[in-house]
């Protein structure tokens, strides 16, 4: 009863952790003043699909408090280069001024956002630029890619009138800058005063207030923007690196928990694991509730396919459904293609070394059950009368085909061959099955 509380206890919580984005968690604050209202939004971490998602909440916020200024203070090593490209597009199509205020480092894509804005304030001894794109593997990008990149850096250059020399040596290791020490075999990154100097940067503030003295502000009302609790969950969760893993942890303990008795440990975490990955596309707004409904769907097939002999249609739409599921929940078909691939992958390799390594020992033992009611362990639910095999006897009831006879003043339950036989006519038992002796009746000599 205690276990069956708790799994319905974890199954609420999970279902209130999938509702979450219904909330709204808009900043609100109205400005009664005639302050000038200045947003901070931070741009921190990496930059991927869920910063995308606050990014966009916060310029919303933003626009309906009647912002004057939006800063966006950056210290960032760089991310993905999609998500970047969106949030670029949502600060070119907003009215209200933006500062790019790099508080630690703009890099890669840190850099290529901070060019977008129009005007740029560097603290002492932060950095901004190195951004050549790479893909997954750490190594430089394919050349259609790379051309793409150097395209949106020169255009982020061009916006505000910079020199695209400069951001395109940023991405490009080719281009040599000898008044600022840059060979061809390194990416340019500038210091404050390198920025000042190239015209990257409009000036030096150590803190806010130095911000605000630089834009010449006297009576100011600031706001800052936070990351909500469910938004740092959605930022970790798409995150292209954990995406694969918490498919992975889904599948496996999905799959482990087929081989264990009840609804145990197994099935909570790979229940958990897919609904951190549906909650936080979900809250990043790249799935909708028909791929959490789709994928429902096609779990359900799959649970029915398994007490169906044979692989027939049900697993078939089932396996269909959850990867469709999965897919619509996506920013990127192609990458969650890969990740689809690369948790199937590892979820193989963990049920074969789990089973192998850990199947009969250590905690797993008490998860799984391995016992079985075998002859040889004295488990016999009925015992077979071998003894009586070619015994005669003789009928006490009717055989239609079953009935009752006695063999040597021992009165049984037999079952004849298939033909009736009546009441007090010699039989012989001819095979015996547990329980089941059957019995042929011995015809008389003429």
């Amino acid at each position: 009863m205690n276990r069956i509380r708790l799994n319905i206890s974890l199954l609420f919580i999970l279902c209130a952790m999938l509702l979450i984005p219904l909330q709204s968690f808009v900043y609100s604050e109205t400005n009664t003043s005639d302050d000038t209202v200045v947003y901070y939004i931070p741009v921190e971490q990496t930059v991927e699909r869920g910063l995308a998602a606050f990014m966009q909440r916060s310029f919303q916020s933003a626009a309906d408090e009647g912002a004057d200024y939006i800063v966006l203070e950056i210290h960032t090593p760089g991310g993905a280069v999609d998500a970047a490209g969106e949030i670029a597009r949502l600060m070119q199509n907003t009215d209200i001024p933006i500062i790019a205020f790099v508080t630690k480092e703009a890099i890669s894509a840190g850099a290529y956002i901070a060019l977008n804005a129009d005007e740029i304030v560097m603290a002492p001894g932060t950095t901004m630029g190195a951004a050549g794109v790479i893909d997954g593997a750490g190594n430089a990008a394919e050349e259609k890619a790379q051309s793409y990149w150097l395209a949106e850096m020169r255009a982020a250059a061009e916006l505000n009138d910079r020199d695209p020399l400069y951001a395109l040596a940023m991405a490009d290791r080719s281009i040599e800058i000898p008044d600022l020490g840059v060979s061809d075999e390194e990416f340019l990154t500038l210091t404050p005063s390198e920025a000042i100097e190239v015209g990257y940067a409009e000036a030096i503030a150590s803190n806010r207030a130095e911000l605000i003295e630089y834009l010449g502000l006297e009576q100011v009302s600031e706001r800052d923007m936070q990351v909500s609790f469910a938004e740092q969950i959605a930022r970790f969760v798409t995150h292209p690196v954990v995406i694969p893993i918490l498919l992975s942890i889904g599948s496996l303990g999905l799959v482990l928990e087929l081989y264990s008795p009840g609804f145990g440990v197994p099935g909570f975490m790979g229940l958990l694991a897919l609904g951190l990955f549906f909650f936080g596309h979900l809250f990043a707004g790249f799935a909708g509730w028909e791929s959490i409904l789709l994928f429902g769907i096609g779990f359900l097939l799959i649970m029915i396919e398994i007490f169906i002999p044979g692989f027939g249609i049900f697993g078939v739409l089932g396996i269909g459904a959850v990867i469709g599921g999965m897919l619509l929940a996506s920013f990127s078909m192609s990458s969650m293609v890969i990740s689809i691939f690369i948790a199937v992958i590892l979820t193989a390799i963990g049920t074969v070394f789990i089973f192998r390594y850990f199947g009969n020992r250590g905690p797993w033992k008490k998860l799984i059950l391995t016992d079985s009611t075998s002859s040889e362990k004295g488990y016999i639910s009925n015992h077979t009368r071998a003894e009586l095999l070619e015994m005669e006897g003789e009928t006490l009831t009717p055989l239609r085909p079953s009935g009752s006879a006695v063999f040597s003043g021992e009165r049984l339950d037999v079952v004849s061959e298939g033909g009736y036989i009546e009441q007090g006519r010699k039989i012989q038992v001819v095979y015996t099955s547990g329980s089941r002796i059957v019995v042929r009746e011995v015809k008389k000599n003429s």
